[in-house]
């Protein structure tokens, strides 16, 4: 089956008109980079980005500045380190004046068999990928609660739901998030505070080519319905619309955004 066309990149319809936002893991190419992008065409009123990176933290930062006029904060936060992440909650509540929506993109895979796999291993993809998340939600919440409002989006995977070898560490990991964020939505909803999550299955970057087995991107994008990988803004799209109040009344959803027999 050959490949469908990608689709015209969509313009930005004000979705996110006067909210401030919090992205992890958003320097690079991936999906937290196409997301800080997308919030800010979506009219975000300020938004920080956050990374364990430096260098491409500010490279990224400058690329979000040059697309107008909204504020770009950025923070170095490793979500291992609960010190760290109460340094990015309070420094975007100080910057933002209050933090409006999180989305949660830090994660950590890698390719390893169950047989092969170290402790150290297993408990480092489980501390940022699963953990992390938690970290980061429960900071946020502290300060969402008070005031009433807020929405947080974690980025699941596929994987929570499928098997693949060499990814039982990631899968159960990101299994984890999909569970983290059904439960945490009740508690949360309590207070008017809405988490969900999205699911992607493959999306496109440099990274994850460079960072890929021969062949692996080709077996898994031939089991796509359109027979290619999403684009990292075409994840974005579905983080936006769980991000604005078009989803007001989604609680504790995990959203795929791939082929249904991938």
């Amino acid at each position: 089956m050959s490949a469908a066309p990608i689709p015209p990149y969509v313009e930005g319809h004000g979705l996110l008109n006067g909210k401030s936002l919090v992205i992890t893991a958003a320097a690079g190419v991936g999906i937290g980079f196409a997301t800080a992008r997308r919030a800010i065409e979506e009219g975000c009123s300020a938004i920080m980005i956050s990374d364990v990176h430096e260098r491409r933290l500010e490279e990224a930062a400058a690329k979000l500045r040059a697309l107008g006029k909204t504020p770009v904060h950025t923070r170095l936060c490793n979500v291992t380190r609960e010190e760290d992440v109460q340094g990015l909650i309070d420094a975007a509540e100080r910057d933002l004046g209050g933090v409006d929506v999180l989305v949660n993109n830090a994660g950590l895979g890698g390719l390893k068999r169950v047989v092969d796999m170290s402790d150290a291993e297993w408990s480092l993809v489980l501390d940022v990928t699963l953990t992390g998340t938690m970290r980061m939600t429960r900071a946020a919440l502290k300060a969402m609660i008070p005031r009433g409002r807020g929405v947080i989006v974690n980025n699941a995977s596929v994987l929570g739901w499928r098997a693949q070898k060499g990814q039982s560490h990631y899968a159960a990991a990101k299994a984890g998030v999909m569970a983290l964020t059904r439960c945490s939505a009740l508690e949360a909803a309590e207070h008017g505070i809405r988490i969900n999550a999205v699911s992607p299955s493959i999306a496109m970057h440099e990274f994850l080519k460079k960072a890929a087995g021969p062949g692996e991107l080709e077996a898994l994008t031939s089991l796509e319905a359109f027979g290619r990988a999403a684009e990292v803004w075409e994840i974005a799209n579905v983080i936006m619309f769980l991000a604005s109040d078009y989803s007001g009344y989604m609680v504790g959803e995990v959203v795929s955004v791939s082929s249904q027999r991938a």
